[in-house]
């Protein structure tokens, strides 16, 4: 837990005193939930529309040293408010066993959730955000042998967000079809774990030399297309089974897609507007 007050709580404090442009910065701070704060100094000025010394002056009224202090506590909210739901996560039952497998797996399963947002960098999260939700780009998304459930998961939801969203076939055969369109204008989502795949590292590779930008998924050790990477999530996923993990890859996933929708809110509530509509007419499900 942070001790100290939380920035958002120090800016509302403040208000009285602060200059017209100094309110101005602090709007754009809350209202993007803190998350301004992990720019550069520069950019974040320049998306308030203020100077610099500006930013600096509200550190120093906050009770921090300069905008590196004030970063380093934005960050440092940001993580506890991540963090905070998760430990609360407690064994199945207080008389479950400790050795019991359900008490193991949640146990292993919560320290890779931890241990994945303890080293996660927003900004990079806010870098994939903004490539997945450019509607301008092509999306084509491919999964491994254990990871091809969150591709789909991810595929499912962004077809509904927003347009151009393609799950590419399992079979390297067909892949060439698919890299024929492919270009500046695309971006390629990849899920590889250990056992890496070297098709996969073949895809990316020939899709980065057409230009496509590469979201990649993948464990604490890092798959080997990592260095074709624009933005690179390394996941933790070491259970007490013969298999692999995905929880906390899939908990990036839901956030990402949540963002996306954020970002696209009024285009992709047409969308789903439609889509409830083309449902209802159907009557494909039950009570509609």
């Amino acid at each position: 837990m942070v001790k100290r007050p939380l920035v958002r709580d120090l800016l509302k404090e403040k208000e009285v005193d602060l200059t017209a442009s100094e309110r101005k910065l602090t709007a754009v701070l809350i209202d993007g939930a803190m998350v301004a704060g992990l720019q550069s100094i520069t950019r974040l000025a320049d998306s308030a529309q203020v100077s610099t010394p500006t930013v600096i002056r509200l550190a120093r009224k906050l009770g921090f040293d300069g905008f590196g202090d004030l970063q380093d506590a934005i960050r440092e909210d940001i993580a506890a408010r991540i963090k905070e739901p998760l430990a609360k996560l407690e064994p199945a039952s207080p008389d479950a066993p400790r050795d019991h497998i359900v008490s193991r797996f949640v146990a292993s399963a919560t320290a890779n959730i931890n241990r994945t947002l303890e080293r996660l960098d927003l900004t990079e999260f806010d870098r994939a955000a903004q490539i997945l939700s450019d509607t301008a780009r092509e999306l084509h998304i491919m999964g491994g042998r254990i990871t091809r459930s969150n591709a789909h998961y991810l595929f499912n939801h962004l077809q509904i967000i927003r347009p151009r969203v393609f799950l590419m076939d399992s079979s390297p055969s067909v892949w060439p079809q698919s890299l024929l369109d492919m270009g500046p204008h695309s971006a390629l989502v990849i899920f590889d774990i250990r056992r890496y795949e070297k098709e996969l590292e073949k895809l990316a590779g020939f899709a980065v030399e057409q230009g496509v930008s590469i979201v990649l998924f993948t464990d604490v050790w890092g798959s080997p297309i990592e260095p074709h990477a624009s933005v690179c999530f390394r996941a933790a996923i070491e259970v007490p089974s013969s298999w692999d993990s995905t929880l906390a890859i899939n908990l990036l996933v839901e956030a990402l897609i949540a963002e996306v929708q954020s970002r696209l809110s009024d285009s992709s509530a047409d969308r789903i507007s439609a889509l409830e509509k083309t449902i209802g007419e159907s009557k494909i499900f039950r009570g509609i």
